[in-house]
Formats: C-alpha cells, sequence, structure tokens
C-alpha cells in the first residue's frame, strides 16, 4: 500500500541548539537593522500624521487585512490607552455596513504593506466622499494607497526576517513600532500624565494604585477601634479582639488622637511582671503621637507608609487630627494595592 507523502517535510535529524539560537539572533539582528531604516526617514510626514490626528475632531480608526490587521488593532489600543481615542475597524466588514461606524469627524489609518489591499482600496472612494483625511501606512511609496492619502508613512524595510522573504516579520515589526512612536509623540503632545493613563486602566495594577484612596479601603464609624484614655489595658484587648484590625486609637471624647495601642504593644505590656492589665490605665502605656495618614492621600501612600516604618496598621485623621478612619495590610492587600 503507497504511503501518503505529509504535508509537512519532517527532518531527519533534529536541529541543534546552537542552531536554533543562530536563527533567533538573525532575526533580531534583521529586525534591528529594519528599524534603525525606518527611524531614519521619520520626517515631515510623520509630523503631518501627528497634526491630523492631534487636529482631529473625531478618533482615529485604524484598519488592515491580515498581518497587518493585528498590528492595525493593537495601534488602536495603544492609541486609545494612552489619550488618542481610537477603535479598528476591520475592511471586509466596513464594506458590508461597518463604514458606518466612522463618522466625518473620524481621521482613518489604513495598513498595508504592499499598498494595494483591496479591502481597503474599495473603501477610499467612500471615505473621500465623506471628508476624511486619511493616512497610510505601507512599505511602497508609490503604492495606490500611498498615492490617495492625505500623509503616507513609509515603513518600507531592507528585508524580512523570514528566509523564505514570504512571512511578514521585519515589516511587521516596523509597522508596530511606527504606531508606537505616533502614540508616543501624540501623548507627549497633550501632556497625558500617568494619573491620565490610570483613568483608562481602573482595574489594572496602576489605576488602582494612582486612583483608590484611603477613604475607599478605610473602616469607618463604629467598626474604627477607638476606647478613651481612662480605659484598661483589658478594655483595650477587648476592643482590639471585636475590631480586628491588631490596633486601637486612644481619643478624647470629641475623638481627637491622643495615642496608639497595637498588638505588640500588648505582648510588650504581658511580659512585664509589674503591670497588671486589669487596673492599668491605657493612657499609661499607648504610643503617643503614632503614625497617620490624611484621609485624602492614596491607598498606595499608605502602603509605602506601612513599608517605610515597618508598621501593619495606620489610622486616618482629619485636619483637626479626629481619628476617621483606620486600616491595616490586610486591607491594602485585599484591595490589591500591594
Amino acid at each position: 500500500m503507497a504511503t501518503v507523502p505529509s504535508s509537512s517535510p519532517t527532518p531527519t535529524d533534529a536541529p541543534e541548539a546552537s542552531s536554533l539560537a543562530a536563527s533567533g539572533r538573525r532575526v533580531f539582528a534583521v529586525e534591528i537593522d529594519a528599524l534603525a531604516a525606518v527611524a531614519a526617514r521619520l520626517d515631515g510626514e510623520f509630523s503631518a500624521a501627528c497634526r491630523l490626528m492631534l487636529e482631529a475632531r473625531g478618533r482615529v480608526v485604524c484598519t488592515g487585512m491580515g498581518k497587518s490587521g493585528h498590528i492595525a488593532r493593537k495601534i488602536a489600543a495603544t492609541l486609545a490607552s494612552t489619550g488618542t481615542p481610537s477603535f479598528y475597524v476591520h475592511p471586509g466588514e466596513a464594506a458590508h455596513g461597518d463604514l458606518g461606524m466612522i463618522t466625518d469627524a473620524d481621521v482613518v489609518l489604513a495598513l498595508s504593506y504592499s499598498g494595494e489591499s483591496d479591502e481597503i482600496l474599495l473603501l477610499l472612494p467612500v471615505l473621500k466622499r465623506q471628508g476624511n483625511k486619511l493616512i497610510a501606512m505601507t512599505g511602497r511609496a508609490q503604492s495606490s494607497m500611498a498615492r490617495e492619502s492625505d500623509v503616507h508613512l513609509d515603513v518600507s524595510v531592507p528585508a524580512e526576517a523570514c528566509p523564505l522573504a514570504l512571512a511578514p516579520t521585519s515589516s511587521t515589526t516596523a509597522s508596530l513600532a511606527m504606531g508606537d512612536a505616533l502614540a508616543v509623540a501624540l501623548l507627549e503632545a497633550r501632556g497625558f500624565t500617568a494619573e491620565d493613563f490610570a483613568r483608562s486602566h481602573p482595574a489594572g495594577a496602576l489605576g488602582r494604585r494612582l486612583l483608590l484612596h484611603i477613604t475607599d479601603v478605610m473602616h469607618i464609624g463604629d467598626d474604627i477601634p477607638a476606647v478613651g484614655p481612662d480605659a484598661t489595658i483589658t478594655e483595650a484587648l477587648v476592643e482590639i479582639s471585636q475590631k480586628r484590625l491588631g490596633m486601637t486609637a486612644v481619643v478624647d471624647a470629641e475623638r481627637h488622637l491622643l495615642g496608639l495601642y497595637t498588638d505588640g504593644d500588648l505582648r510588650r505590656s504581658l511580659d512585664d511582671p509589674g503591670l497588671d492589665i486589669r487596673t492599668t490605665r491605657i493612657a499609661e502605656v499607648m504610643t503617643r503621637s503614632p503614625r497617620t495618614i490624611d484621609a485624602g492621600a492614596l491607598a498606595v501612600e499608605a502602603a509605602q507608609l506601612m513599608e517605610t516604618h515597618k508598621i501593619s496598621g495606620l489610622l486616618v485623621v482629619d485636619a483637626d487630627q479626629r481619628v476617621v478612619g483606620a486600616l491595616n495590610i490586610h486591607d491594602l492587600l485585599r484591595a490589591r494595592v500591594v
């Protein structure tokens, strides 16, 4: 019975590790050369593209087919998260109704290394009639897309990293880097800050660090452990146990902070043979002028304060030094600030 040949070649000998690593290094070398070549060509066209995006009354609509489409999606995501409203539209879907997503206030950024993508070329007359500005990112300055665009970004590369010169490799890397260059240039031109970035990423680690305030995580009202200065150590222990924050504030009748008593202070009190925890007033053993934090501070500031001073809890006070809240390291862990 005749054997059916495999659809893909199978090497007779497994390649050596050194050969695989050499192939990898060659790809890096080829793509580094490609990026250097594209960077050397950044000129007035790049600046013009940035100006079109900055002046747009609408959004930047990115589009591309195949591998260029994947890069266009990533560019749209990067632009959107760095202060330039943007989204991706599949050119094939655009020709079947999604073109309605693009308004006359939008700028279109179209990617095609050949500059001859049929799906994109089909859209150009409609976009031009609508009044959209077009930025084309191609590898051929004389391509149809380049000629029809308002601004052309040349991402041509000396060679693809693929040894067959078939799979988009260096060219997609160059397009991706060009997209990053646009996003960063626009970010800097807009004065975009880390706080602005956090507002676009509220669920991310940076968002939590820059947006979460003490008031979002602290215990308030009856959940704040507090005793008066005449309370005994035993009474303070009961308060610490009930509120489960490992500490209690010592306050006067108006809730002004007088001191702090913690689990650690309790252990030291128990080690003192001359001290009766049932009769000793908390004012005699409390820590005066403890570390505190303002209610308007960020939660990450509390984490930094705890780490710096090797403490596990903080009292939150207002401008008049009244205790308005309390938190410990576990509250910050639950909020994923640390």
